[in-house]
Formats: C-alpha cells, structure tokens, sequence
C-alpha cells in the first residue's frame, strides 16, 4: 500500500505547476514519464544489512524515474527537519516569481537566527539570487526576505506553505517558518521530505542550485556576497547530483541528497542522523554494490 501511495503521489504532483516564473501552464499526468522500478519483482534489496550501517533514526531511498522506495526506515515517524524546510520554500517562490525581480531586504533582517549570509538591510537583491543564498548557503535571512517579499509576513506565507503542502500530498507536514528554525509547530518525515525533493528537482531554477557547490551574488549597489554550498560532499562531485542540509537541536544533522548511480538517480532523506555524511556514503556503498 505504501508503494501505490508513493506511485499516486507521483502522478498527482504531476498535475501541479512547476516550471518556473509566474503564469505557467499545469503539467498533467501525461507529462509526468515513469520509468521501471528500478528493483524487478523478486529481487530483495539488502536493506537490514544497510540499517545496521546507519546512525539516521529517519531515512528514505527513492529511485527518482520510477517513483519506487528502496528502503525506508520510520518514514513517516514525524520531527524536526530544519533547514530542509527550505525546499518548501523555493518551491513557492520560484513557482510565483521571475528570477530578475527586485527584492529590497527588510530594515530589521540582522535580528534573523540562525545561519544567514548578512544581507544588507535596504539592499537590493534579484530573487535568482537570493534563491541562491536560500539553497545554496541555507541562509535564513534570504528565506525571511524571500518570505515577507511574497506575502508581506512570515505569517502569510507560512499559510501558504502548509497550503502548498496538503496540495502535494504531503500529509504528515507542517510548517511553522520559512527558514527550518526549530519551532513545535513545524515537522516533517522522511517521506513527505523525498517527496517534496521529487516535485522541487523537477524545477531548473531550483535543481541548478542545490547542485551548485560554489557561488557568488551582488546587490544592485555592489555589494558582493560569496556562497558556499552547506552539503560538505557537494563539491567533490562524482555521483553527488544536488543536496540540502538542515541542522538544528531538535532536528540534529538532517541531508537530502541526489546521487546517480548507473543511468538512474536516487533520492536519499537522512533525518536525526548522528554522522550524515558517514551515513550517506554507507548508501551508495551499497547502491554502488547491488547495482553492479
């Protein structure tokens, strides 16, 4: 039951806009091409060996082209999963708007938490580029700029958020800011996050950067601002596609990442994981191995 949900999901996400900039045709179920499982029936993938391997307490693998969920471990276990909480809002921003809009950065934004990229308040930043600080670098003060720049308050668009949300299937989500900041009213799961990945890597605007190791953005005054990547295996290239990290106390080390592997692509979710990096390479150790 759980592979036909993940399957219905997909093709739903499927009739959801997701090219980018505002005033895009729908897609519908028949531009949505399923490939083969990417696991024929009666072939078992060695999953309790994997299990063994991992410190993540929360785990998803999804092959990409067919929609078929190689392991998972309490996928749909609810918690914290900070900063992946961003995809979410890439997927509304990009969805909504032209990369060369302006955005003039709100007065107060020094007063943001966690990790930003010190965006001067008053700037002028285009929203492709602050779409790059918001996937690139994890930086909350581009979500919280992004944010109030689409909906005129955190409030508002975090409406929209869990709006967007139940729209895509994502039943076991809620979101509480734009950013992943560790709030009580804002979880997800393994699942719902590999699914909400699936739908946002369909998007060029959004799949460009959270494959892009390094980078660089300038206000309209010229005032530079360097990004580095946050996934520490990213710039290392090799199967490692794309990826986006989330880290909090509540959420511990949390990682998306989209690895290649023969002619297909993997999604893998790890959540409360003690070593991410150690974990992700233990998954494609054994993809690399069951799939040779």
């Amino acid at each position: 039951m759980e592979s036909l949900h993940l399957l219905l999901s997909v093709f739903l996400m499927g009739l959801l806009p997701v090219a980018p900039g505002a005033g895009s045709n729908p897609l519908t179920i028949h531009d949505v091409p399923l490939s083969p499982p990417a696991i024929a029936a009666g072939k078992l993938f060695p999953g309790r060996s994997l299990a063994k391997g991992l410190s993540a307490s929360g785990v998803t693998i999804l092959d990409l082209q067919s929609g078929q969920e190689l392991f998972a471990r309490n996928a749909d276990r609810r918690r914290s999963v900070g900063s992946l909480t961003k995809i979410m809002t890439a997927i509304i921003i990009a969805e909504s708007h032209e990369l060369n809009e302006i955005v003039v950065i709100p007065s107060d934004i020094a007063e943001i938490d966690g990790s930003t990229v010190r965006l001067p308040p008053g700037s002028r930043f285009t929203v492709g580029d602050l779409l790059s600080a918001l996937l690139i670098a994890s930086a909350n003060d581009a979500a919280d700029a992004l944010a109030r720049f689409h909906s005129g308050s955190d409030t508002a668009f975090v409406a929209e958020m869990n709006a967007r949300a139940q729209m895509l299937g994502l039943a076991n989500t809620s979101f509480a800011n734009p950013s992943g900041l560790d709030d009580s009213a804002q979880w997800s799961t393994p699942r719902d996050i590999a699914w909400l990945a699936a739908f946002a890597l369909r998007n060029p605007d959004i799949r460009s950067r959270m494959s892009t190791a390094h980078a660089s953005i300038k206000s309209k005054a010229g005032h530079s601002i360097t990004l580095e990547h946050t996934h520490a295996l990213l710039a290392k290239g090799g199967a490692i596609l794309a990826g986006k990290t989330g880290t909090t106390l509540a959420a511990r080390q949390c990682l998306f990442t989209l690895i290649k592997e023969g002619e297909r692509e993997y999604l893998v979710v790890l959540l409360g994981s003690n070593e991410r990096y150690v974990d992700l390479r233990t998954v494609m150790r054994v993809l690399s191995s069951f799939f040779a």
